[in-house]
């Protein structure tokens, strides 16, 4: 947390090297994050952007005491990824995957089965078990309790068990 309190005082004294360092070890976890949500490339980077833009251009609202620097820029790419949302009237792209991608059978049937869950619980997961935020980290960009945090992931776990299980109760593995 002290790193995070040293860093942001640079970016907010216009420390561009500073910036520079912090843009290199975020921005392509962020990007892919942001693709995530949006389902394109193309967009995803542009938010990011955005995002990165607004940190350098307007350095204020993180506070070390409430989470960190990372959690922060999750938070400002998660909203600016639901005010697209909103403009472009949700019209989905895809699920975020990129079908080149997926070598096997199993990827991609643990992709089609994570992208039926709602955009919520997709995100949570997500941040959680891909990008490994923690439960603190989680609860400031989704603005929650932390309890809260904790029952959404076990929902969202629960609702992707379902749709693994598929109707019949079997496994996709099975299948």
């Amino acid at each position: 947390m002290a790193d995070d309190r040293r860093v942001w005082k640079c970016i907010c004294q216009g420390d561009a090297h500073a910036f520079d360092a912090f843009y290199r070890d975020n921005a392509p976890r962020l990007q892919e994050f942001l693709r995530h949500i949006v389902g394109s490339r193309q967009v995803a980077e542009d938010l990011m952007q955005e995002t990165f833009t607004q940190i350098w251009g307007r350095p204020n609202g993180f506070h070390a005491e409430r989470g960190t620097l990372r959690a922060y820029l999750y938070g400002i790419g998660r909203k600016r990824a639901a005010e697209w949302w909103r403009t472009n009237g949700a019209i989905k792209q895809g699920n975020g995957v990129d079908p080149a991608g997926c070598s096997t059978e199993t990827v991609s049937a643990v992709n089609e089965a994570f992208a039926q869950l709602p955009e919520g619980q997709r995100t949570l997961l997500w941040l959680r078990e891909v990008e490994g935020q923690s439960y603190a980290e989680l609860a400031e960009i989704f603005e929650i309790p932390i309890g809260t945090v904790r029952s959404r992931l076990f929902g969202a776990r629960e609702a992707l068990r379902t749709i693994w299980q598929g109707p019949r109760g079997g496994s996709k593995e099975n299948s």
